[in-house]
């Protein structure tokens, strides 16, 4: 939950207000936010995909309803509603493609349905993507005009802000970096999505976890092995907590992850050149105030420096993100923001 000692109350927000919903699989969570990106309210509950699509949309209206009701403010005072969801999207239709793990969400007009359940117009994106703009506003970047954020977690998700505008591309496929072509060799591991070579199988808690397995399996002794074998559950936590007390293979493996990542960062740094890179999600192994998460940083940069031009290694800073499980609503919210500032733009005759 985010912490409270930074909300306002409603007296000293400037306005207008926008509300950020930040959809996934186990949890929703929802936060009013002012025109400067400071939150006054937050509410999450269980997301229950098994209730349905009908169901876990009205409870996303009802969800921005409460945080004006927590706030102390009239829903009318919400100026625009951003919804971040998972998933390739329609971002025109307001549909999620292919949901994964949001079952009956196919093709479902999620963000038309959340706008009839709280009665506000609402802006689509993807979480990712959301994640990147809340970063950009009040997080990480927010000293930069342009950055990409790569969230580590059961995948590799991206958002990538360019001068302050959301790289989302002609078929709502803009920033799915977590697929791009990395390793193209003919035994090139697997990606999730089916397709070999993607970052997401080098990068993703998921790949993490089945090297480590697979180097368990292949014999490897150490402190993570004897953990496992005592029926710890192997997960990056695990991971990073053996590599802190020195085990060699927990390092190695954490290590390769952020090799693999420095390449994809090269490849992201020579398409777009943002100002900073940062990266965020569940995978970040303590951040750089911990010894495991800043050997995991250095790594990184020293491989985006082996490999790219040396102005742009000297130049694009590579950083953890600031705002952890916060960004996604926050961003959701900026988004929807960016949204009523163009429409409130008057037309050239």
């Amino acid at each position: 939950m985010p912490d409270r000692a930074d909300w306002i109350p409603a007296s000293s927000a400037t306005t207008p207000l926008f509300a950020g919903v930040d959809l996934g699989g186990t949890n929703i969570k929802v936060g009013l936010v002012d025109d400067r990106g400071r939150t006054l309210a937050f509410h999450t509950e269980p997301t229950r995909v098994d209730t349905g699509p009908d169901d876990v949309c009205r409870r996303m209206g009802e969800g921005v309803l409460t945080v004006a009701r927590l706030a102390g403010v009239a829903p009318a005072a919400i100026a625009r509603v951003g919804l971040g969801t998972p998933g390739p999207q329609d971002l025109k239709a307001g549909t999620i493609i292919r949901a994964g793990n949001l079952p009956g969400f196919d093709g479902y007009p999620v963000r038309d349905a959340v706008s009839r359940a709280c009665g506000l117009p609402v802006t689509f994106a993807n979480d990712a993507t959301a994640a990147g703009y809340g970063e950009f506003w009040i997080g990480s970047a927010s000293e930069f005009g342009s950055s990409v954020l790569l969230t580590l977690g059961s995948g590799v998700g991206c958002g990538i802000v360019i001068e302050g505008v959301l790289l989302e591309g002609a078929h709502s496929h803009g920033a799915e970096c977590g697929h791009n072509l990395v390793d193209p060799a003919f035994d090139a591991r697997q990606c999730p999505c089916g397709q070999p070579g993607h970052l997401e199988a080098y990068c993703s808690a998921t790949a993490l976890k089945a090297r480590a397995r697979a180097a368990l399996a292949a014999g490897a002794d150490g402190s993570l092995s004897r953990a496992v074998a005592g029926g710890a559950e192997l997960t990056p936590i695990l991971i990073s907590r053996e590599a802190a007390a020195g085990d060699p293979l927990a390092m190695d493996l954490i290590l390769e992850v952020a090799r693999w990542l420095g390449i994809g960062i090269v490849t992201l740094m020579h398409t777009v050149d943002p100002d900073a890179v940062l990266l965020g999600g569940a995978m970040t192994f303590g951040g750089e105030g911990h010894p495991v998460g800043k050997a995991f940083i250095e790594r990184i940069r020293a491989e985006v420096k082996s490999r790219t031009f040396p102005l742009l290694a000297e130049r694009t800073a590579i950083r953890f993100a600031a705002l952890g499980g916060d960004a996604g609503y926050v961003g959701a919210a900026g988004i929807a923001r960016v949204e009523h500032q163009r429409l409130a733009r008057p037309t050239a005759p």
